[in-house]
């Protein structure tokens, strides 16, 4: 994958530069938060409203969530429509292979998915905005796994793309996750078609 790196430097903290990082699938960020550290140990932002606003993730974020899972854990491939979620996240313990897959109807990109290693050592964080299926695989012996979102979680419009579709051609680096009832009856993207979040262009 080729990617452009931008740096964006905030105006009212030059303290706290922060590296965003253009994927191969537009609007798909990673975000290198600028992280000072000595021998006491280490701070960052996670999110600062204005500094995010300036990389284009100008959405107003509604629900934190938090989880805790094994290794060999993979949870996904999660979408809702109607009433999409983007979501920035993050590793806050361990190590994670995190996907998104861009499910928009209509998209130039459609069907095409993303992976990045987040994990506490690097501080990454994915922005995968609304219209993209989103899932992780737990690397490390444990994982704490963070998420900010833009739409509250709505378990009624919940759809569940199945982590092996062929047609997505991941490589998990694993072909026996563990997973939960819900997600190993996840469909296939071609069962989806008609139930997907319209493309819109910016």
């Amino acid at each position: 994958m080729t990617s452009k790196s931008l740096i964006h430097l905030a105006q009212s903290d030059r303290r706290a530069p922060m590296n965003v990082i253009e994927t191969a699938i537009p609007g798909v960020l990673i975000v290198e938060p600028k992280v000072f550290g000595d021998a006491r140990g280490f701070f960052m932002e996670l999110y600062h409203k204005d500094r995010y606003a300036g990389c284009a993730i100008t959405q107003c974020f509604v629900q934190d969530n938090l989880s805790r899972s094994a290794q060999g854990v993979l949870r996904g491939l999660h979408i809702q429509n109607p009433r999409p979620q983007g979501k920035l996240v993050t590793v806050l313990r361990g190590c994670v292979l995190d996907v998104a897959v861009d499910v928009r109807a209509g998209s130039p990109t459609f069907g095409r998915h993303l992976t990045v290693e987040l994990n506490e050592e690097n501080h990454r964080q994915l922005w995968v905005p609304r219209g993209f299926a989103h899932g992780f695989f737990v690397r490390s012996t444990s994982a704490d796994f963070f998420y900010k979102c833009d739409e509250v979680y709505s378990p009624a419009n919940e759809l569940v793309l199945r982590w092996n579709d062929p047609r997505l051609g991941i490589d998990w680096g694993c072909d026996s996750p563990i997973v939960s009832a819900r997600d190993s009856e996840g469909v296939t993207l071609e069962q989806l078609v008609g139930r997907l979040p319209p493309y819109e262009p910016a």
